[in-house]
């Protein structure tokens, strides 16, 4: 099997994990990593049991691909680089900083036939992608993120850092325009908004509330999903689903009997594990990734609308 070339661009708190994993994925060649910190760089790299570089155009012409993990602020800069010069690209989420942004690298993607994914991990998380099958027809979703306040992202709100995550899977099982939200949150350890619930209308009927905190002592991250005759749990954290279903046949539910509660089995694995597999498979069979640029850009516009919205 020829493996692909690739590099991790910046190796912080999620980047170093990247690193990890492709160092020892058997579809990729790790042939370096990067980082604005030399220091860390160096020991990651001889973790990884690979090469440190100290300028991203050092690795331009030494790889096919590159995962870029730095701060949102230059996803912008450095997949535009890596893209001209035709590198694919996974780019962590938020996609950007502005939607012309996304809009620009979409297009040297196209333009070049390269492979241009955005990190909603959330997507490969095994619990979602066992409920996929049981997802038809949402009338009501309900999305609850919420955690202990974290310093090293205080430089940004909860709906680019935590929300864009749901908002990106809300696109996705729903299928619809959102044709109107409300949002409200609060600013409260931090400049930034740090608790915010919105209600999203769908065109198809469907309605979704989310709510996001990090101002919340316990992690808690679940998703339910209402439907005709079922109701789906998935919980993101502890890796679980369960579907609850009318029995076939019960046209009013008049005891528990009447319900059929389904547990179906959920694969186990690392989310990031599974998102670069998937990357490095589309590289491979030269197919669209599950989350493109254009679904990456979409999530962040509607978060842009909703900070707008609350004038955060």
């Amino acid at each position: 099997m020829n493996k692909i070339k690739i590099a991790v661009i910046g190796v912080g708190s999620l980047g170093q994990h990247h690193a990890r994993i492709l160092s020892t994925h058997e579809q990729a060649e790790l042939i370096g990593v990067a980082d604005a910190n030399v220091e860390r760089g160096k020991e990651i790299a001889k973790k990884c049991n690979t090469t440190n570089f100290t300028d991203i155009k050092e690795v331009i012409g030494k790889i096919q691909a590159a995962v870029i993990s730095v701060p949102t602020p230059y996803h912008y800069d450095i997949a535009k680089q890596l893209l001209n010069a035709g590198i694919h690209c996974l780019v962590e989420k938020p996609f950007t900083e502005t939607v012309e942004q996304a809009t620009e690298l979409i297009r040297i993607a196209r333009d070049k036939n390269l492979i241009l994914q955005v990190g909603h991990v959330e997507r490969f998380n095994p619990a979602i992608i066992a409920a996929y099958p049981y997802v038809t027809e949402p009338k009501f979703i309900e999305v609850n993120r919420l955690g202990p306040y974290d310093p090293r992202t205080s430089h940004i709100g909860v709906v680019m850092d935590l929300m864009i995550h749901d908002l990106d899977m809300l696109l996705n099982l729903v299928k619809s325009k959102v044709i109107s939200f409300e949002a409200h949150g609060a600013k409260i350890l931090s400049a930034h908004e740090d608790i915010v619930k919105v209600r999203i209308k769908f065109a198809n009927g469907c309605v979704a509330d989310v709510s996001t905190s990090r101002v919340t002592i316990n992690r808690y991250r679940k998703i339910r999903i209402f439907q005709k005759d079922s109701y789906i749990s998935v919980d993101y954290a502890g890796k679980s689903l369960k579907i609850y279903k009318r029995k076939e046949g019960v046209d009013v539910v008049k005891s528990l009997f009447d319900i059929d509660v389904i547990k179906p089995k959920v694969k186990t694995g690392e989310p990031l594990g599974y998102e670069l597999t998937h990357f490095l498979n589309c590289i491979i069979e030269g197919k669209k990734p599950l989350v493109s640029g254009e679904q990456g850009r979409d999530a962040l516009e509607l978060a842009h609308d909703i900070l707008h919205y609350m004038q955060f």
